[in-house]
C-alpha cells in the first residue's frame, strides 16, 4: 500500500471500498448511485455500504474538528515523520 492503492494487489471489493471512500472524502457532491452500485456488485450489502459511508464521514468530521481547533498531533506522529527523514 505504500505505493498507493491503485498499485496495490487488492481484491475488487477492497478496491471498490477504497475508491468510494476517497471519492466521498475528496468530492462528496460527486458520489452517485453508480458508485453505490459498484459496491453492491463487489458484494457489499446496503448495511455494509452504510458502514463504509459512516466510518469515512466520521474520520472526515473528526479531522476537520481537530484541524479547525488547532489540536496538535500526538508525539508518535512526529516521531514517525522524523524516522522517515525530511519530506
Amino acid at each position: 500500500m505504500a505505493a498507493g492503492r491503485r498499485a496495490a494487489d487488492l481484491a475488487e471489493a477492497d478496491r471498490a471500498m477504497l475508491d468510494y471512500a476517497v471519492q466521498l472524502t475528496r468530492a462528496p457532491w460527486a458520489v452517485a448511485e453508480a458508485d453505490v452500485e459498484r459496491l453492491r456488485r463487489a458484494g457489499f450489502s446496503d448495511r455494509a455500504i452504510l458502514d463504509v459511508n459512516l466510518v469515512t464521514g466520521y474520520y472526515a468530521f473528526v479531522n476537520r474538528l481537530a484541524d479547525g481547533l488547532g489540536v496538535p498531533l500526538e508525539e508518535f506522529w512526529d516521531a514517525e515523520n522524523d524516522a522517515d527523514g525530511p519530506s
